[in-house]
Order: structure tokens, then sequence, then C-alpha cells
């Protein structure tokens, strides 16, 4: 298991306590400077504060500073994963479905390890990508980034949520 799996497993269960989800764990940099990166969402889906973060923070450092995973120093960073988030759980794929995305697979199908395109969701496992080239299934398994790309139609869903959240 990787360490980044390993602090997910750790930090998870009391971020969900508290109403959080972990969206992606990240160790960033050289070995004497490096960052551990984690972005979280709420679970009711509202935007994510600077008091959430805050607050995250906090008990991921209780938690850490007693498991001691990292063996070396370390910077922790916790945001939000912003409009042009990462794709990094099942749901994520249905729940961005229509926007535009950029895929990055551990292997070459075709000789293309990049895509772009609109997302049509997850089905049995297979993220539906409308491209340019036509429609494309692309095994959930194989993705080894996703990531949404910013575009005015995310930027305007975005500004439409917020003031939802703050009506």
């Amino acid at each position: 298991m990787q360490l980044t799996d390993r602090i997910s497993a750790m930090i998870e269960p009391g971020l969900e306590a508290m109403g959080y989800e972990v969206v992606r764990v990240q160790l960033n940099g050289a070995r004497h400077s490096q960052t551990l990166q984690i972005m979280c969402d709420r679970q009711d889906e509202t935007p994510i504060t600077v008091d959430d973060c805050a607050r995250i923070s906090r008990t991921i450092s209780a938690v850490l500073d007693v498991e001691d995973p990292i063996a070396t120093g370390y910077n922790l960073e916790v945001s939000s994963p912003g409009l042009d988030r990462p794709l990094t759980r099942p749901k994520d794929f249905d729940r961005y479905s229509g926007f535009d995305i950029h895929i990055q697979l551990s292997t070459a199908i075709g000789g293309r390890k990049r895509f772009k395109g609109v997302l049509q969701g997850l089905e049995n496992g297979f993220v539906k990508l409308a491209t340019g080239d036509g429609n494309i299934r692309l095994a959930l398994a194989d993705i080894e980034k996703a990531k949404l790309a910013l575009t005015d139609a995310l930027i305007a869903a975005a500004q439409k949520q917020q003031a939802t959240t703050h009506a």
C-alpha cells in the first residue's frame, strides 16, 4: 500500500464523521521539503470554506502527530479541489457529467494516453466521453489522472451553486 493510501485511510474516518470527504492525498517535493496536500469536499456538496480547511487541518494534524506516517519533515496543505478539480472517485464522473474534462491513462490505447471531451458519466466501470472523434469509453481502472477543464460553463455552474448556497 502506498504512503498516500495509508494516510488517506488514517484520516478519512474522522473527516467523514465531521461531514467531509477526502478527494485526494498527494505528497509532493523533495525528501527534505515535502508538502502533504489534502483536498477535501463537504459531504453536502456545498462549497468548502477557509474555516472548513482550518478545521480539517487541525483534525488531520492530530491524527498524523499520533500515527507519524512520514519519516521526514513536511508541510501540511489542506484545500478545496477548486473549479478545475481532479476527478478521483467514481461518483465524480457522474456528478460532473456534461462538463469538459482531460484524462490521462496509465496505458496507451491506440497509441494515445491523453483524451479530452465532454464527460458523459460512468457506466459499468467505464467513463463515457464525447470527443471530436466520436464517443469513447475508457476503463476507470486505466485512468491515471482526470480533471475538469476550466470553461465558461463550469464557471457559470459554480457561480450558480454559490448563489444558491448564499441565498
